[in-house]
């Protein structure tokens, strides 16, 4: 399938709202295309100098036109491809182009997988001190929470990558131990540190226990 595309820096997952502010020629091109036409677009994510897998969005709405032209819009993303080609300029536009693939999301988990990683989620924002809003397992999938875990850029393109939602929440709930096992040790060593620097008593050693 030939898509419209519009690189970024930036990982989006299906579901996710995008905000978007545009200001150059080719996407406000693109927009005003979406907008006519009703086509989507994909938004391939620039790493490592390439573009190679992205996500699919849709055109919700065009909430600030400006007299320059610009617009901030909101779209909503759908579905993750991986690129087959290409091409700087799609045939007649400004705007760039590629045939992608759509990466087929395979549910394959269980609501006990689900359960064991929103209680890891919330032990971890225990240990930051950072509230925390339950969110029910029949509500939860992988996508909702990616950017509040603490993943860095390439673990959130590695994760864009996986159909299985078992693998998905299997690479979640690794990184959440990691993470969980780090916090504990870096509070088991503040404690430690604090306490060292208390005045105590301490109880003197019997010296005619020793034997040298």
């Amino acid at each position: 399938m030939k898509l419209p595309m519009f690189p970024l820096q930036s990982i989006f997952f299906p579901g996710e709202t995008v905000p978007l502010h545009i200001f150059e020629e080719r996407y406000k091109q693109l927009i005003l295309d979406c907008r006519r036409e009703a086509i989507t677009f994909g938004i391939p994510v620039y790493i490592n100098d390439s573009v190679s897998f992205g996500t699919e969005v849709q055109l919700v709405e065009v909430v600030n036109s400006y007299d320059n032209g610009e617009m901030d819009v909101t779209c909503v993303a759908r579905q993750v491809f991986r690129i087959i080609s290409f091409d700087n300029e799609m045939e007649g536009k400004l705007y760039s182009g590629g045939e992608v693939e759509f990466l087929d999301n395979i549910n394959d988990t269980d609501k006990a997988v689900k359960s064991e990683v929103l209680d890891n989620l919330h032990r971890l924002y225990v240990l930051m001190d950072v509230p925390f809003t339950p969110l029910p397992v029949e509500k939860f999938n992988s996508y909702v929470l990616i950017h509040k875990m603490g993943l860095s850029f390439e673990q959130e393109y590695k994760l864009l990558q996986l159909r299985k939602e078992s693998e998905r929440l299997d690479f979640i709930k690794s990184h959440l131990l990691t993470t969980i096992s780090v916090l504990q040790e870096v509070d088991r060593t503040k404690k430690t540190i604090e306490m060292n620097g208390d005045f105590r008593n301490f109880d003197p050693l019997d010296f005619k226990d020793f034997k040298v």
